[in-house]
């Protein structure tokens, strides 16, 4: 077997996806807030120009790193919506944003290379880090600071073997947004290090509360040049089945992704692309996920807020619920198995991101409305009965 799989860890959300799965085939009472998965379905208009395709025969052999008119629409979206000026033919479609994060950060690291991930963290940066033969250095931003970005963190972390820096924006798992602010310390942490690339996952990117606008990095032209964007369809327009992801990198990191994808993947499915293309056009039906997002996170954060011993921080983006824990000592795994045996609720635990410094969980609010409700009255009952 290879060494480096003994270093990987299972993805945590897909152990308890898993779990939550298997226990709601005993009990259908149990209530699954582990994962990222939208529970709308794809846009009418999506399905059916990928069916419209199939129909037409569009079921063989797509050759290149995606169709030019789904390329043509993501350059013109990341033109439009993010400020990132990119051309075609640096812009690949991959099967889902993880595959292009896989693809990005085996085409950068060499063996014993160091790779900064800003905790807390989505579970597979670092497993990837590993099969890729980098080594993970974890910079751990401070929730006493709601997780901020500072220079003196990223200098900490920073060494003459770094060559990559991760971040992720909306952030999974605290639903931070990247702020101006930040990204102008991001942008001179690249300047004094030039041998640093940046790799921004932006899959959240269209899901944003209050009016707030994320940053995009790749739109800072200073260091543009050394910003890889990952982004996809399947949090903003409900395509998570479908898996497309893409990347947007300079002609360097582009060709040596390409080469891996060629060996590994050969091509995505046509038809699929086909539909994706119609996602530009779907400006009403995000807006109109995203507005219940924001409904049902000031919902769930609400009832939350309201029990003796839990805050939970409003989220900026994403839909996850960060909450914070001061019970009876009791640590984020404690929690975790608690609600699950008290209240029926599955949920993530804090450590799950790399987040050791004090209890919490992450919840999806990605659920049916009613549904959340329920899940959110059963945790604040469980958390009371602790009192009694």
């Amino acid at each position: 077997m290879n060494h480096r799989l003994d270093q990987m860890k299972p993805s945590a959300s897909l152990v308890f996806m898993t779990r939550a799965k298997e226990m709601q085939k005993t009990d259908p009472s149990v209530i699954s807030l582990a994962g990222g998965e939208p529970d709308f379905a794809t846009p009418d208009r999506i399905s059916m120009a990928a069916i419209r395709s199939l129909s037409e025969g569009y079921t063989h052999y797509v050759v290149g790193p995606g169709i030019p008119e789904l390329r043509a629409g993501i350059a013109k979206k990341l033109r439009e919506e993010n400020g990132i000026i990119c051309d075609e033919d640096r812009i690949m479609v991959t099967p889902g944003g993880k595959n292009a994060i896989y693809l990005v950060i085996h085409a950068i690291l060499n063996d014993g290379d160091e790779a900064i991930i800003l905790n807390p963290a989505w579970v597979s940066y670092e497993p990837i880090i590993l099969a890729a033969g980098g080594v993970p250095v974890h910079a751990k931003l401070d929730y006493k600071t709601d997780y901020r970005i500072t220079e003196e963190v990223l200098e900490k972390a920073v060494s003459d073997k770094t060559r990559l820096l991760i971040i992720n924006y909306p952030n999974n798992p605290t639903g931070r947004i990247l702020h101006e602010d930040e990204a102008d310390i991001l942008e001179k942490f690249l300047l004094r290090h030039p041998q640093v690339y940046l790799l921004s996952d932006e899959v959240y990117e269209r899901i944003i509360y209050d009016g707030n606008r994320n940053v995009s990095m790749g739109a800072r032209a200073s260091v543009a040049e050394r910003v890889i964007t990952v982004n996809g369809f399947s949090k903003s327009v409900a395509m998570t089945g479908w898996r497309m992801g893409y990347l947007a990198a300079n002609k360097e990191v582009f060709q040596g992704a390409y080469k891996l994808y060629q060996h590994s993947l050969s091509c995505m499915s046509g038809f699929m692309q086909k539909g994706a293309v119609e996602a530009f056009n779907c400006q009403r039906e995000i807006e109109d996920m995203r507005s219940i997002y924001e409904m049902r996170r000031n919902m769930f954060t609400g009832i939350l807020n309201s029990i003796p011993g839990v805050r939970c921080t409003l989220p900026e983006g994403a839909f996850y619920a960060w909450v914070y824990y001061d019970i009876k000592g009791m640590s984020s795994a404690e929690i975790c198995e608690y609600l699950l045996e008290n209240a029926g609720v599955v949920g993530m635990p804090g450590t799950a991101y790399g987040e050791e410094s004090v209890a919490c969980m992450r919840f999806s609010f990605a659920n049916a409305t009613e549904e959340l409700e329920d899940a959110a009255n059963r945790i604040k009952k469980a958390i009371l009965a602790l009192d009694k």
